[in-house]
């Protein structure tokens, strides 16, 4: 408050002293006609002069110090006896801990209270309400009797923190952290593990749920809430519509820049000496001068010795990342986080390395630093532009770095891991069968695991890309798996079968029937051995034939079918809408299906937004929240971590606290009891 020191933790003498020596006007004079008053306990005032307190804003005085002299004018002289009848009486005086107002003056307003302890002090009604970048608004209550330290905000979070499980203390120690039981409890207790954990007097609603239950009908008012949302995402379907080439004249340029510029998410990748690699959106013609300045500010930045990581401009953000000779862009104005931008240009170089190897890409460079990419990397732009697609649309099993699995019953998955078993071969290295985009089975070796990030680029290049699957029902493919080596190839065999009656999938496949992965299954062998070919297809066929035998194929098939269950056949009546459950043991995750309230691409962009919010405030670098929950207009949420599992839903609007409490326990029990349908737990190995 720029306030001068405070007096009232010094000795009385020494406050005396302090007193007399800081206040210059206290013996005035009257050439000015200037006449001292006190204020009283009423609140009435005379005149400007009295010093005070910084602290408590009461007049400084002590016992010992006699009143000033008070002279009415200077041609009439007073005696001492009528000068103390006519003295004005001293108010009495306040403890130094009240906080009395400052005296009304004529020229300044009149002072607000001041508090005794820390308080941001922003409104007498217990409601805040915060704007993101994404459009949306956070409305939520404030506690009076919690300090500025306990109401700190994750950034980006589309709303308020409800309550936290356990804080470090002010000395940097985790034992608080570290004590937090609810955060290593089993979640197969009662209803309350949550519930304590949000807050207590969770079932009372509180003015923001008021204010929020006023403003919105009862039911499902707002099942469309494009309404409520900014318009970055109104075109979001034409996110992905090709921009044509510049012709030869150049006269349509301005008009593709429109359209290039009209994107919400672009990845540039170039070498550093400036050469163009690879952009999701435009071709070189049209993005040269670009790539240009980019080069130019990041070259810049590391000659500095300061590395350019990322930036913003206006509600655009780029985030940079260098991986030896290359350097990978990422323009975002969907409101995602450093870290998660950073992550998903580390799937594109994987994919670059899956394609040629890292020494063979050093080696490139090492000898031609100029070297243009592009020639080597001909024919896998689909691959690339696949991935990139997949981030933009929002992607659970990239956002957590998990895999999904087919949810069948333990019983039933050991069947098929023994036949798996059954009819290996020596020169296999991995085993998988694929349904639908997610994982069936899968048999390995005892001192291996296949990586998440590696799993990832197969299930891109098998089901998004679309070129293994138009080539017909048998590929062979050495690829390049950086999470297990990142220097030298493997080679997987595919086979597609069709789910209708388990043939292999012929060449003159449908166009339509090429667009449905979730209805699609795929066995891959994996081997080291470039030679292995008719071996792993001869593998194959024991396989499928054995499946189709012991009714696994059927079992496989119905599984396909059916789909994934929606949160009120989970749990019937709750008023959860969607949810995440991650299996941090098994990196694995399950959700259930988008529809009803997700079935289209820009509500389920709205979604992953909602869930990029969440998992972004409960990762971040110093972040210690345990649960996390968030009001806007449309929807609440909540993140729930634990060291066993991450856990995040989403809700109708007019959803309570207590619902949206019961809801997640109700989810993650059954989670629990079917752990070993949902996920695959262990797995078969050899």
């Amino acid at each position: 408050m720029g306030a001068s020191p405070n007096l009232s933790d010094a000795a009385p003498n020494e406050r005396a002293h302090a007193t007399n020596k800081g206040s210059p006007s206290a013996k005035a004079t009257v050439n000015d006609a200037t006449t001292y008053a006190m204020t009283g306990e009423d609140g009435s005032t005379a005149s400007d002069g009295v010093n005070y307190n910084s602290a408590s804003e009461a007049p400084i005085e002590t016992l010992d110090t006699k009143a000033p002299e008070v002279v009415a004018n200077k041609d009439d002289t007073l005696d001492n006896d009528d000068a103390k009848e006519r003295r004005p009486p001293l108010p009495p005086r306040r403890p130094l801990l009240q906080t009395p107002e400052r005296p009304k003056t004529s020229g300044a307003p009149k002072r607000p209270v001041l508090q005794s302890q820390p308080t941001t002090a922003l409104s007498s009604v217990d409601i805040q309400t915060l704007s993101f970048p994404d459009g949306t608004r956070g409305t939520f209550s404030t506690p009076v009797s919690r300090s500025v330290s306990e109401t700190k905000l994750g950034h980006g979070v589309s709303s308020s923190v409800s309550s936290l499980s356990k804080k470090k203390n002010l000395e940097g120690s985790d034992n608080d952290d570290n004590a937090s039981l609810m955060s290593y409890a089993p979640t197969l207790k009662a209803n309350g593990d949550l519930a304590s954990l949000l807050d207590d007097g969770l079932n009372a609603q509180s003015p923001a749920w008021k204010l929020l239950n006023s403003q919105a009908d009862h039911g499902e008012p707002i099942d469309e809430a494009e309404e409520f949302e900014d318009n970055s995402l109104v075109h979001f379907d034409r996110e992905f519509d090709e921009i044509g080439e510049v012709d030869s004249k150049g006269g349509n340029e301005e008009e593709l820049l429109i359209q290039w510029k009209s994107k919400l998410k672009h990845y540039l990748i170039l070498s550093s000496a400036g050469k163009p690699i690879y952009s999701r959106h435009g071709d070189q013609n049209l993005i040269n001068g670009y790539i240009g300045i980019i080069q130019t500010i990041i070259s810049f930045y590391e000659g500095s010795k300061d590395p350019l990581t990322g930036f913003t401009a206006g509600r655009t953000r780029f985030v940079i990342s260098t991986d030896g000779p290359l350097y990978f862009v990422a323009i975002s104005k969907l409101g995602e986080s450093d870290a998660q931008l950073k992550g998903q240009l580390e799937a594109l170089y994987m994919q670059i390395l899956s394609t040629l190897t890292l020494p063979t890409l050093t080696h490139l460079f090492s000898n031609r630093p100029n070297t243009d990419l592009r020639r080597p990397l001909e024919g896998t732009e689909s691959l690339l532009s696949s991935l990139a697609d997949t981030f933009t649309k929002g992607s659970p099993s990239a956002l957590l770095s998990a895999l999904e699995c087919l949810k069948l019953r333990k019983s039933q998955r050991h069947v098929i891991n023994n036949t798996l078993l059954k009819a290996r071969t020596d020169k296999l290295l991995y085993g998988l069968i694929v349904a639908g985009g997610r994982l069936v089975s899968v048999i390995r070796p005892k001192r291996h695991s296949l990586h998440p990030s590696d799993l990832q680029l197969i299930f891109n290049m098998l089901f998004e890309a679309g070129g293994v699957r138009a080539g017909g029902g048998e590929n062979w493919i050495p690829l390049c798996l950086p999470g297990f080596n990142n220097r030298g190839y493997l080679y997987m065999y595919v086979s597609f079968l069709s789910v209708e009656n388990g043939e292999p999938i012929k060449d003159n496949i449908s166009e339509n029937k090429k667009g449905k992965t979730e209805d699609e299954v795929a066995v891959l062998l994996i081997s080291a051995d470039k030679e292995s070919f008719f071996e792993l297809k001869q593998m194959r066929d024991d396989v499928v034939n054995q499946l189709e035998k012991n009714g696994s194929m059927n079992i496989i098939k119905a599984a396909v079918r059916q789909g994934r269950p929606k949160t009120t056949d989970i749990a019937p009546g709750t008023p959860l809408r969607h949810f995440l459950y991650k299996s941090r043991a098994n990196v694995q995750f399950t959700m259930p299906s988008f529809d009803p309230y997700y079935n289209t691409l820009v509500n389920r962009r709205r979604l992953m937004n909602r869930y990029q919010n969440l998992h972004s405030a409960t990762h971040k670098k110093h972040s210690h929240l345990k649960v996390l929950h968030c009001v806007s207009r449309d929807s609440i949420s909540l993140a729930w971590t634990t060291p066993q599992f991450e856990f995040y839903c989403v809700a109708g609007p007019n959803a309570s606290r207590a619902g949206l409490a019961q809801g997640a326990n109700k989810i993650i029990q059954w989670v629990k009891r079917e752990e070993e349908r949902v996920f695959i737990v262990g797995g078969a190995v050899f």
